[in-house]
């Protein structure tokens, strides 16, 4: 699969972090709500569990169209779930530490560093695989 790939083994394995990540949260959010009342989200009913549920199967979209682009390896592809992937942790680096989780492990200081982290290798994966893109448009109008 990646073998005769365009795309960097590096994007691909950030690409397979952050959905591991997702996944992670996608548990949590569809079968682990102790680990959301330990974290100090409450659940009071049909719309709080509206809101998870909503947010779980997001998630659950975005990781299927993550894997999908990892078989395929399609830079263009690759392009709209960085894009994608830069927005979603663009703003969670802002929320989180403006609303700290109860049992957060970091500080906000260093939850927003991690997310500046995150963001930064998207950022830089959007950006390799745009050249590849435009390099292989520019081949093919040749």
């Amino acid at each position: 699969m990646f073998k005769n790939s365009q795309i960097p083994i590096w994007v691909n394995i950030t690409l397979a972090a952050l959905i591991l990540i997702m996944a992670a949260q996608v548990f949590t959010f569809y079968f682990n709500h102790q680990t959301l009342f330990d974290a100090g989200i409450t659940i009071q009913g049909a719309p709080d569990l509206n809101i998870i549920y909503t947010t779980a199967g997001r998630l659950v979209a975005m990781i299927a169209a993550s894997i999908f682009v990892l078989i395929t390896q399609n830079p263009k592809q690759h392009l709209v779930i960085w894009l994608m992937s830069i927005f979603r942790e663009g703003q969670e680096m802002f929320i989180d530490p403006l609303f700290p989780y109860a049992d957060a492990s970091a500080s906000p200081a260093v939850d927003f560093g991690i997310h500046v982290v995150i963001v930064a290798l998207e950022i830089a994966a959007f950006v390799v695989v745009y050249r590849i893109s435009r390099r292989d448009s520019a081949e093919a109008a040749a």
